[in-house]
């Protein structure tokens, strides 16, 4: 069964400024729930774009994703390839002009491995995904009041 995690956050920073925290792995240990950034692999254009894979580690778990699409601006999706017991694993990343600054839309969907598990991975992943949403905002809106 396909479980669907959805969270949504404003900032006042414009649409640009959120895809570059996102687009920029090593900026997430101090905005998101993860402790430590690696880049694995570059993509084929170099660096963090379409095809390269990041490693993100919190605590026990190392988290493989490859960035499967980038819309300047407008989207930024990865898949999970290994970490945790699930697949299918894919999270878009929209980002939408809004009064003066940027509604974020962060959605989720994934199989769990383990039949009759996916209620508990998506109770706790939108917990997760909800700290990644507040936190991106809020550095967002921080970073574009310094400037």
């Amino acid at each position: 069964m396909v479980q669907q995690i959805d969270a949504r956050a404003h900032t006042a920073a414009s649409p640009a400024a959120v895809h570059a925290l996102l687009r920029d792995g090593a900026t997430w240990p101090e905005w998101g729930t993860v402790e430590t950034f690696a880049l694995e692999r570059e993509g084929p254009d170099g660096g963090e774009s379409v095809g390269a894979i990041r490693n993100f580690r919190t605590g026990r778990y190392l988290m493989r994703e490859k960035i499967v699409e980038i819309v300047p601006d407008r989207r930024f999706s990865y898949a999970l390839l290994s970490g945790l017991a699930l697949r299918d694993y894919r999270a878009d990343v929209d980002l939408t002009p809004s009064d003066g600054g940027t509604d974020i839309h962060w959605h989720t969907t994934f199989r769990a491995k383990v039949p009759g598990m996916g209620w508990l991975y998506r109770r706790a992943l939108q917990r997760i995904t909800e700290g990644f949403v507040q936190g991106l905002a809020e550095r967002a809106t921080k970073e574009s009041t310094v400037r």
